[in-house]
């Protein structure tokens, strides 16, 4: 009932009229809609953009789906934050208000007009982008307003300059359209410009300039197009660097890994990469990515397992096949399907492969991964893989294996 207080783990009771009528929890950001009741902003844009065109307390259909903040009910949630603070309580931050449209739209005019001088473009393109950090909601407003077409323009047609580069930082937060991506795919110039920006100055523009590659690539689903991006050698070299570089930070690693896999999906220019050294990177760097990261370097070293030069460039590192070993079972199912499927290459392709799995521990590892919950096709890897590698064992391996019934495990599909 209105005015109850309700107990909660942390020993302290939150106020009735603080809590979201649609999410029961304490409100960060509240906003009064038109029918007079007050919701957290992020519960009731939920329940509008699922299709809902009523007021979820009282039921009486939403006239206008604008929201208004409630500054003063905030400042007493804060308030009361404050003061239970000593019961684990944090303070609840002023939240930013969303982006205007109409201010978008002006400063989108600015960005874009050839008219105005540079240091006004520039400072739009700066707001446009601080607005873009701060939620996915501004993002929302900035991309309904045909920014991704304006940004595109201004890129590409102010080439090596501060206003290129600023749109570009801009322009990678959005999502891009299929033309969109042809438009950048198709004109050789612009491919060629954005691999020269993979070795600016500015490390910042090198990320900026990688990720917008991952985008196209990856959007762009004309093969030829796909590989007309692929075949340019300084686009491996340049994402590989970033990759390399020793101040690589989250965010560099994540792009630069997205990037390199994006491309080594056009089958005939993987060799490409290896040439740049992304078989040595690779190895060196994959205790630095994150869990989903790891997962996409691991499958982009499964992919270039796949042709000779790969496999030849892998097993010459010396820690490729004991790391690829020690992985199983430890990440995520994928990341064991994946290193799975790059050990089964490397091992057909030699037999000082084999050993060096044999020796690293794959035998057990192996027989772990087809009793797990893992993957069918991890399983079907590791089958192939214990058939190849069966010769390679040591005897007394073999003998203690019976646990494992390690005949029914290799028996032919």
């Amino acid at each position: 009932m209105p005015g109850s207080l309700e107990p909660l783990d942390l020993g302290v009771q939150i106020p009735y009229h603080f809590r979201c009528p649609i999410s029961l929890e304490l409100m960060r950001d509240p906003v009064t809609v038109s029918t007079g009741q007050t919701y957290d902003r992020a519960s009731i844009e939920s329940w509008v953009a699922t299709g809902n065109t009523t007021c979820p307390v009282t039921r009486a259909p939403l006239t206008d789906f604008t929201v208004i903040p409630n500054h003063t009910l905030r400042r007493l949630i804060q308030d009361w934050c404050v003061a239970n603070r000593s019961f684990g309580v944090e303070r609840i931050p002023t939240p930013k208000q969303p982006a205007d449209p109409i201010l978008v739209r002006s400063l989108l005019n600015q960005a874009s007009s050839r008219s105005s001088p540079p240091p006004v473009r520039l400072s739009a393109l700066r707001r446009l982008r601080g607005l873009a950090r701060d939620s996915e909601k501004n993002r929302s407003v900035i991309g309904s307003l045909n920014a991704r077409e304006i940004l595109l323009d201004v890129v590409f047609s102010n080439m090596d300059s501060d206003l290129s580069h600023e749109s570009l930082a801009l322009l990678v937060m959005f999502p891009l359209a299929e033309p969109e991506c042809a438009f950048v795919a198709a004109e050789s110039d612009r491919v060629l410009y954005l691999s020269r920006l993979l070795f600016h100055s500015s490390f910042e523009v090198r990320v900026n300039s990688a990720a917008l590659i991952e985008i196209v690539v990856a959007g762009t689903r004309t093969p030829e197009l796909r590989a007309q991006i692929s075949n340019v050698d300084e686009i491996f070299e340049g994402v590989i660097e970033i990759l390399r570089n020793p101040i690589a930070y989250p965010r560099a690693l994540k792009i630069g890994i997205k990037s390199l896999f994006a491309m080594c999906l056009v089958k005939q220019t993987r060799h490409k990469a290896v040439s740049a050294g992304a078989a040595e990177t690779l190895i060196d760097r994959l205790a630095d990515f994150e869990k989903c990261d790891a997962e996409r370097a691991l499958a982009t070293i499964e992919l270039l397992c796949r042709i000779p030069a790969g496999c030849a460039a892998f097993a010459a590192h010396a820690l490729t096949v004991p790391l690829l070993v020690k992985i199983i079972l430890k990440i995520s199912d994928r990341a064991t399907e994946y290193a799975a499927g790059a050990l089964l290459s490397l091992c057909s392709a030699s037999e000082e492969s084999q050993g060096e799995a044999v020796a690293a521990g794959i035998m057990t590892q192996l027989l772990l991964l087809v009793q797990s919950d893992c993957t069918d096709r991890a399983k079907r890897k590791a089958q192939l893989l214990l058939k190849l590698l069966r010769d390679s064992w040591p005897e007394d391996s073999i003998r203690n294996s019976d646990d494992f019934a390690c005949s029914e495990v290799v028996a032919p599909f």
